[in-house]
């Protein structure tokens, strides 16, 4: 698997199966998720980010993660790198 696997608008699961989010490009050793998919009071309208180093395989249009898809949440960062949670 390389970063050129993954796709804009790939969809990012954990290893439980569930949705973390969906690509919106990749930037740096990060993938930037879609607005869309942040959650949480005072996280909506803007981008988070899930580092490379958690994507396990990347199969057709999925990117799927080594850890669960909550675990995955709360290792999400902003832009600037902090931790969200």
């Amino acid at each position: 698997m390389t970063i050129h696997d993954i796709r804009e608008h790939a969809e990012v699961i954990g290893n439980d199966g569930r949705h973390v989010g969906t690509v919106d490009r990749i930037e740096g050793d990060r993938i930037k998720l879609t607005k869309s998919d942040s959650q949480g009071a005072g996280h909506q309208g803007h981008h988070h980010f899930i580092e490379l180093s958690l994507v396990e395989t990347v199969q057709e249009n999925r990117v799927h993660l080594s850890v669960p898809a909550d675990e995955a949440v709360q290792q999400e960062e902003e832009e600037s790198g902090s931790r969200i949670h």
